[in-house]
């Protein structure tokens, strides 16, 4: 009889891989804190965001979040000056990651306290665009912008390539769940349902433009990503799957080629096999599971 070949090696290899990028070098060790801590959470276990943010399709959602992010002038010029984005891609997407999961799976209070250092760094950060045009990060109208975009394209790639995507009230409850954490972060009103957060989007589009950095900025992250190239085509697959989210007006803004129909085509069934292969290196092994490991 053919046996099958025993692949936990290699997934093992590639999840950490992917754990090391992602997480960093302190991602056991947060990791361990984060899910072994005692005390309360914000969000318990039934909680859509909890099954939204572990799912692969994140890494799609948060690709798609920095694009449409960048639209906004003043937001780009924030990122382009302040967060070291092209320098230290990798620290950054790491100090993102961590955040997401300290606030969604942490205890309540370390959840807090990553909030109130992501305010005490936002108070930092102010300065003029090219345009002449003053900035904060602060500022809670650009807050709310960050904050609904990263909202708006987590839940979208999730409905379209997560394991199992939410219903009605589900994707509403992400929505809410979701503002509870932008009001700590120093959003008044955070939109708590996809009607609102529709809404929300659509006041912004008279502010949104893509400018020159914007534009070099979607040349990095799709054409020069800082991926080693055994990674490249995963990553592609990745990459073209986050363009399919967009509104076909911030693809033409940034010159991105998107085609409704073909590109979708195209786009789905390599989001489905890249998040599947992502779910698959990252899924807990048997040994962990009996052993107790989250």
């Amino acid at each position: 009889m053919r046996l099958s070949p025993d692949l936990s090696p290699l997934r093992d290899r590639v999840g950490e891989a992917i754990l090391s990028r992602v997480a960093g070098p302190d991602g056991p060790r947060n990791r361990a804190h984060i899910h072994g801590a005692a005390g309360p959470r914000w969000f318990g276990p039934e909680r859509p965001i909890r099954q939204v943010h572990g799912d692969a399709s994140m890494f799609i959602g948060g690709l798609a979040a920095l694009l449409l992010q960048s639209l906004h002038p003043l937001a780009m010029a924030a990122v382009a000056a302040h967060s070291g984005f092209h320098g230290d891609p990798w620290g950054r997407l790491q100090r993102t990651s961590t955040f997401l999961a300290v606030t969604t799976y942490g205890p309540a209070d370390s959840a807090r306290a990553a909030c109130d250092r992501v305010r005490a760094v936002h108070e930092r950060v102010r300065g003029t665009t090219a345009d002449g045009l003053p900035y904060a990060a602060s500022d809670p109208h650009l807050l709310c912008w960050v904050h609904i975009a990263e909202v708006d394209c987590f839940l979208r790639a999730h409905q379209r390539y997560g394991a199992r995507p939410l219903d009605d009230a589900g994707c509403d409850g992400y929505v809410a769940d979701m503002a509870r954490v932008a009001t700590a972060l120093g959003i008044p009103d955070p939109p708590t349902d996809r009607a609102r957060l529709a809404r929300c989007l659509a006041a912004y589009r008279a502010e949104l433009r893509a400018t020159p950095e914007a534009r070099a900025t979607a040349r990095y992250l799709l054409l020069r990503p800082p991926v080693p190239l055994v990674a490249r085509v995963p990553y592609g697959a990745v990459a073209a799957s986050a363009v399919s989210l967009l509104p076909p007006w911030a693809a033409r803004a940034l010159w991105l080629p998107r085609l409704p129909v073909a590109g979708d085509v195209v786009a789905r069934p390599l989001g489905t096999a890249v998040t599947a292969g992502i779910r698959w290196a990252l899924a807990p092994r048997r040994d962990a599971v009996r052993g107790g490991r989250a």
